[in-house]
């Protein structure tokens, strides 16, 4: 496991651990990187209509497209610590 894998995981860990939700634009860019960096370009049918929600953490991860899985990893490392320390919202 390399160091940036040791972040990644710690900073999964850490983002249960905030002192206070963050806002929905910043839920979604933590999973979409997350997905991004987990299982790499966006995969499967985008979700129709109806699911509102479904089709916003689709376009989210699909917006990553191309971006390597360790950018992705150092990036939700980044965002993860800038919540911890209060710097996003």
């Amino acid at each position: 496991m390399t160091d940036l894998d040791t972040q990644f995981t710690q900073a999964q860990e850490d983002v249960k651990q905030l002192p206070e939700r963050p806002g929905n634009l910043t839920l979604l860019r933590l999973y979409a990187l997350f997905k991004q960096a987990s299982e790499g370009d966006v995969h499967g049918d985008k979700p129709g209509f109806a699911d509102i929600v479904g089709k916003y953490k689709y376009d989210a991860w699909a917006a990553l497209k191309g971006t390597a899985q360790d950018a992705a990893k150092q990036q939700y490392v980044e965002l993860v610590e800038s919540l911890r320390s209060g710097a996003s919202a």
